[in-house]
This record gives structure tokens, sequence and C-alpha cells, in this order.
């Protein structure tokens, strides 16, 4: 049950926009990554949500998509995600962050899975500029955003020899291809 729910969370860049992630819904998303583990027990991670049309374009303007896709600037009106969750780091509690967020954000993406939707986890900001367009106060540093929605697009693995190149890349069908390495040329002892 759990493997199938991990090959189901894939990056999806492509989303319904129409249909909207209710606020209640990313509630207890992140009530799922305020249940997991934090290093030393500090809890540092807050969050900010939107499923709002306007704060979703402004959040999506500071955003950068899919580094391997040289000639695509991210998903067009119709297929922008319908909800972000915003991860901040509240240096009052703790100065910088070393997993917390990494597990936080595995946490709301296996629970957004296993509602039929998905996400795409973004670490390419305009960090300054979304601090400023969203009011963030100094004492929250960005770590991610989490862009969610009903995925539109299809997703599929393909294991590679060692040495084959990794970067995701699309068909003409608009198929997204994610190359992973192969078990055992991960296991190194």
């Amino acid at each position: 049950m759990i493997e199938d729910l991990i090959i189901r969370n894939r990056s999806y860049r492509r989303f319904y926009q129409g249909i909207t992630i209710e606020l209640n819904i990313l509630k207890k998303l992140i009530n799922l990554a305020r249940l997991s583990p934090s290093a030393a027990n500090l809890q540092p991670l807050k969050y900010i949500i939107s499923n709002d049309t306007e704060k979703n374009a402004l959040i999506f303007s500071h955003l950068s998509w899919a580094g391997y896709l040289k000639d695509w600037q991210g998903p067009v009106d119709d297929e922008r995600p319908s909800a972000y969750i915003v991860i901040l780091c509240d240096t009052r509690i703790k100065k910088s962050v070393n997993c917390d967020h990494g597990i936080a954000v595995q946490s709301i993406l296996l629970g957004a899975t296993e509602k039929g939707l998905g996400g795409c986890i973004i670490a390419s900001i305009d960090k300054k500029g979304l601090k400023k367009a969203l009011g963030i106060a100094d004492s929250f540093e960005i770590l991610l955003v989490l862009a969610l929605g009903k995925p539109k697009e299809e997703v599929v693995i393909e294991e590679i020899e060692e040495g084959e190149d990794i970067e995701y890349w699309r068909d003409i069908n608009e198929v997204h291809h994610v190359p992973k390495r192969r078990l055992d040329d991960i296991i190194v002892g």
C-alpha cells in the first residue's frame, strides 16, 4: 500500500486548475506534517496556505518550473495549481533546518496522493520577491513552495542503467518520463 502511494506520488506540473482544494483539506494535509518527526522535536516549520485565485497567481509569479524542460515556462493558465503551501522556518525557534521540511513535504504529498491529488515541490523561488508580496515577517525564512492540485498529466517511472541520463523528459504525447536508477545500482554495501 505505501509503495503504491510512493509510486503515484510524482512531481506533477500540470493540473485541472478549476478543481478547488478546500481549505479544510489543506489543513488536514498540514496536520500530517505537524504529526511528522522533527529534529530535536523543535517544530520550527510554519505554513502559508492558499486556495485563492488571486493569491495563487501572486505565488505562481515568483516560481520557476521544471529546469530540465528548457523550452517550457511552466503550466499555462488553466493548468496551474489550485492551491499552494509555502513552507517557512520560524528562525525564532531555530536558525535553519536540516531535514524537517523534507519530511513534512513528503507527509503532505503522500496525504495528497491518497486523496487523488498531486503536487510539485518547488525550491526555485524568488524568495525575496515572494516574501515581500505575501508580507512575510523577517523572522520567517521561505524554504519551499508546494504546488497542489488534481493532476492533469501522466507521469511514468523509467528504470535506467548505470550511467544513463537521469533528466526527466516529455514525449510527443506530453507523457512525463522520470528516469530512476535501478535498486541494485544504489545499494553499495
